[in-house]
């Protein structure tokens, strides 16, 4: 086979060989299929829950605090009911929803600012870079739940607000990141051969230079939104996140908490087991991708 054959053979894309190894492992699968039948439920919430927990028409104070699997004349409640008659399992599902929302709307925002801002920094450097890193380290040397605390506390509460303070306190990370790479790969042959053929700063970084900073800041963004639920469902624990009229994984366990020693363990413990999988799959999915992606770090 002449030199010319070889040269001509496609070659298979980066993204297709880095699919192919992650599917290759079975725990990731998993962790895969769990989040995504998380994500499904937390969807659909308002068409499988049995009831609408937030609708005070379909609640009935007499059957609160029922235990699991306690059946009415016209429910069965599989997870028990709270304080109000609300049934758990439906309020998982809609604390589930909210989760969803608050997750992964902060770290598409977080990842879009702090991506973007990162691989500028380090494609332009000089004083622009200097100051983005100052700021950048300003921000981390404050603790990410203190600086949300802070925020939440000026702003008040609501969705729109958890996912702004969320937003705030993460994009740094993102910005670190996204920076080093960038420092990285603007120092390649590639860039300098962009640079040659006079594209533009603007054109370099978005179709050469980002894509290619793109896999260490995806394994962070797995990490970061299974961080940004966890931190909703604290702030919302400690009264801090969202109102008490907003369905919220946080706030279920909170009002359940005081009851424990009661023995009305299903009011916490079903919610918290809803929290730790949707946490624990996507912290599993971002371990396993930064194995793939950066097979050294193993």
């Amino acid at each position: 086979m002449s030199t010319s054959t070889l040269s001509t053979q496609p070659r298979t894309p980066l993204a297709l060989i880095y699919a192919t190894q992650f599917a290759k492992d079975r725990v990731a699968l998993v962790a895969v299929a769990l989040f995504v039948l998380l994500l499904a439920i937390a969807i659909c919430a308002p068409w499988i829950s049995p009831q609408n927990p937030y609708d005070l028409r379909q609640l009935n104070i007499l059957d609160s605090q029922l235990p699991p699997g306690s059946k009415t004349a016209t429910h069965t409640y599989w997870l028990g009911t709270d304080h109000q008659g609300r049934d758990v399992l439906s309020a998982i599902f809609y604390g589930l929803r909210i989760s969803v929302i608050v997750g992964i709307s902060s770290g598409i925002l977080a990842f879009a600012i702090g991506t973007l801002v990162g691989v500028v920094a380090g494609y332009v450097g000089g004083r622009f870079d200097a100051l983005v890193m100052r700021v950048v380290d300003l921000q981390l040397a404050f603790p990410v739940f203190l600086l949300a605390v802070i925020l939440l506390a000026l702003m008040g509460r609501g969705v729109d607000k958890v996912i702004f303070a969320i937003v705030a306190a993460q994009w740094a990370r993102y910005a670190r990141t996204a920076r080093a790479a960038a420092l990285v790969e603007s120092r390649k042959e590639y860039i300098e051969a962009a640079r040659c053929t006079g594209l533009s700063g603007f054109s370099i970084v978005t179709t050469q230079l980002l894509r290619n900073c793109l896999p260490p800041v995806l394994v962070l963004a797995a990490v970061e939104i299974a961080f940004a639920i966890s931190l909703e469902a604290t702030l919302s624990f400690l009264g801090l996140g969202l109102p008490i009229t907003e369905p919220s994984l946080g706030l279920l366990i909170s009002n359940g908490y005081q009851d424990l020693l009661n023995g009305k363990y299903w009011l916490s413990v079903f919610p918290g087991l809803a929290l730790l999988l949707a946490i624990s799959s996507l912290n599993i999915i971002g371990d396993r991708l930064r194995e793939v992606l950066d097979p050294r770090s193993t």
